[in-house]
């Protein structure tokens, strides 16, 4: 190994996983010890403690009244999934994709559902052109590109006046961007992201646009009982107060509560927004300084906040992923980063996640054992 010095200070916490993410600061097994563990979800307390979810959730996001919201099996990807299947068909839809997972919902509508959309994609690091999105179609995008980041820059680009509806996947925007309500008719996203809450479990929030579709229209093809969200052509309100599909794990849902909770002390959703906005700064600070190395978002207005992802640019470096790779498994093997590699399908780099849960001086402390490791590795090149 090429001798060169190692920082002095290591992340307190060296978790920089993309999701399931970097539990809050104050976590401890100890939070959890009122989950009603063998008990049934359909008791008084398990219903309690989802319709508390639910609430909390709404007031910390500021979810108008007359939004619902439900909490839903199998993560993010479930409540897209659901949203996909019981509203499209019944107008033309706008698939918009700039990274894996918008991709993914173009795979399930175009192949699957074998819907004729109109499909818009970017590279990775861009975003499609907003201006030509024709909102008297249904439209489906990720706000936050978790595998890219690359986010869209605000919400002023979706129609007041739309007869379509939007369907936004936020699970990596959600509490750590402003999520403009009024222009979103179903907004998904999951626990495990910005409060580093626990997999499996999903939450979306329908508009009353989004209701009225569900209860006007029936898609052409069947649906699987885990995904129906009307009987008899009504909403089934119960999932939107804590009377789930199937059974949820109430150790999850006490975790979420905790972190929703940690949440409200470190000043809500504005504060929520101040540590990923702080975070992601010190990151575009060290890329500033080092021209090795830059965010692979390449319009700074649309760089995200939480999964800030990187690129190496010295020539020097022939084959990318490898080098990357060899980066990434440097500081794993030094016990400062983990996970911090690009998503599979992504540019070779590293990815970051800089949402709420991590704590700046963490950033601070990681970002010298990047250029440690960067020249480690380019000094035999």
């Amino acid at each position: 190994m090429t001798d060169i010095a190692h920082p002095a200070t290591r992340p307190a916490n060296p978790r920089f996983s993309s999701g399931p993410c970097a539990k809050p600061p104050t976590w401890n097994l100890d939070v959890l010890r009122d989950a009603p563990l063998g008990r049934s979800h359909r008791a008084a307390v398990g219903k309690a403690k989802l319709k508390a979810a639910i609430e909390e959730t709404r007031e910390l996001l500021n979810i108008p009244a007359d939004y619902k919201i439900g909490i839903v099996p199998a993560s993010d990807t479930g409540a897209v999934e659901m949203a996909l299947w019981n509203l499209l068909g019944a107008r033309p839809v706008e698939m918009l994709a700039w990274e894996s997972f918008g991709s993914g919902w173009i795979t399930d509508v175009v192949k699957q559902l074998k819907i004729d959309a109109t499909v818009k994609t970017a590279d990775y690091g861009q975003i499609v052109d907003l201006a030509s999105v024709d909102f008297n179609n249904d439209v489906v995008f990720t706000w936050n590109g978790t595998t890219s980041g690359v986010r869209v820059p605000n919400g002023d680009w979706i129609a007041d006046d739309r007869s379509g509806l939007t369907i936004c996947d936020a699970t990596s925007a959600a509490f750590a961007m402003e999520l403009p309500w009024d222009k979103l008719d179903v907004t998904t996203y999951s626990w495990q992201k910005v409060l580093g809450g626990e997999a499996a479990h999903g939450m979306i929030i329908l508009s009353p646009r989004a209701v009225e579709r569900l209860e006007t229209y029936a898609p052409a093809w069947p649906l699987p009982k885990i995904f129906r969200l009307t009987k008899a052509g009504k909403l089934i309100d119960g999932i939107f107060t804590g009377a789930t599909i199937n059974t949820p794990s109430m150790l999850c849902v006490e975790d979420y509560l905790f972190a929703l909770s940690w949440a409200r002390s470190v000043g809500g959703l504005k504060g929520l927004i101040a540590r990923a906005d702080t975070n992601s700064a010190a990151i575009d600070s060290f890329c500033a300084a080092n021209d090795w190395i830059e965010n692979l978002a390449e319009d700074a207005a649309t760089q995200s906040n939480t999964s800030v992802c990187l690129k190496f640019t010295d020539a020097r470096i022939t084959d990318g992923a490898t080098f990357a790779k060899a980066v990434a498994k440097r500081l794993e093997a030094e016990g400062v980063a983990f996970d911090m590699g690009a998503y599979r399908d992504a540019p070779a780099g590293l990815r970051i996640w800089c949402g709420a849960t991590v704590e700046t001086s963490d950033i601070e402390a990681l970002l010298p054992w990047i250029k440690w490791a960067f020249e480690a590795e380019i000094a035999p090149l």
